[in-house]
């Protein structure tokens, strides 16, 4: 569906759940949240499934409308959410019942849910979400701001290569409502916990550099997060900063979430590597720009399988 027809099929629905996915970002709550608050603009009840993994940096827009444990939806949509693997422990029981309506932007969505909404052109999918909540009547200050912090977070603040004309004019549309956009950039764009600088110090110790310049990997073990103390909020979006490195044209860094499984997030330069190519390799997917993957094993094995992976891609794999 269009997003037209989609806001037309959310207006004929109520109790409706929404999902967002595993360590969510501001793109998932953000849609989460906008499109819970414009449903209950229209008088419906619509609550959003607990994330166990929200970090407080992303929490509070969630809390007006979390879902109690008796809710009983007729109605299932996910938002942001390109794959089975990225349902939370919570959502797989709902993955199970059936989705009824997706909402994502990756050109890897895998078609589970009944209908759905997917536009791999847009930035973020609160990009996307913008339109149907406009569709919907529903462009008010609540609805705006988790929008306003989907578009911009998912977009490093309008400084990847995901942003268009068409993304500065969403978030221009969602600043007119009147929202403090200027302290959501500052929560989300200017202000660093004293462990976050360490890990990024970390990383750059950690730093492996190849073909010239031009390839970065890194690492973060279990053992470097414990003994920074950091945690989830700390690393939010960490994956972005090491190509902030001059000459670098791909990125890859991987985080060990558990012994035996780490996540590997690869991001690369427009007109380079195909960054959804390279993990779709291992079992992953996301966007050209950027693209995410799980491998099973230690720091060491993922290094080696990603270092794989982009020689495949670069030898035309």
């Amino acid at each position: 569906m269009n997003y037209q027809e989609a806001a037309a099929w959310l207006n004929q629905r109520d109790h409706v759940l929404i999902l967002t996915h595993r360590r969510p970002d501001g793109d998932t709550v953000g849609c989460a949240a906008g499109l819970c608050a414009a449903l209950r603009g229209l008088g419906k009840t619509a609550w959003v499934l607990p994330n166990e993994d929200a970090t407080d940096l992303f929490a509070p827009y969630l809390e007006p409308y979390l879902a109690p444990d008796e809710a009983e939806p007729d109605v299932v949509v996910s938002v942001d959410i390109a794959g089975r693997g990225l349902f939370t422990p919570r959502g797989e029981r709902w993955l199970e019942r059936g989705i009824d309506f997706a909402f994502d932007h990756h050109p890897s969505y895998e078609g589970f849910a009944k209908e759905s909404c997917v536009d791999p052109s847009r930035a973020a999918c609160g990009e996307l979400m913008y339109d149907v909540v406009r569709e919907l009547g529903q462009l008010r200050p609540e609805t705006a701001l988790p929008l306003y912090v989907a578009v911009s977070t998912d977009t490093g603040c309008f400084m990847y290569g995901n942003t268009t004309p068409a993304t500065h004019r969403v978030a221009a549309a969602l600043m007119e409502t009147g929202i403090d956009y200027q302290a959501a950039n500052k929560r989300h764009f200017r202000t660093k916990s004293y462990k976050r600088f360490r890990l990024e110090a970390l990383i750059v110790a950690n730093m492996d550099l190849h073909d010239g310049g031009k390839l970065a990997v890194t690492a973060i073990s279990l053992e470097d997060m414990a003994r920074l103390g950091a945690d989830e909020r700390d690393a939010e979006d960490i994956a972005a900063f090491l190509g902030q490195l001059e000459g670098v044209e791909t990125s890859v860094t991987i985080r060990e979430l558990q012994p035996g499984e780490c996540k590997l997030s690869v991001r690369t330069v427009d007109g380079g590597l195909n960054a959804t190519r390279i993990c779709s390799l291992l079992g992953g997917g996301g966007h050209a720009a950027a693209a995410g993957c799980t491998v099973w094993g230690g720091v060491d094995d993922a290094k080696r399988e990603i270092l794989k992976a982009i020689r495949t891609v670069q030898h035309g794999g």
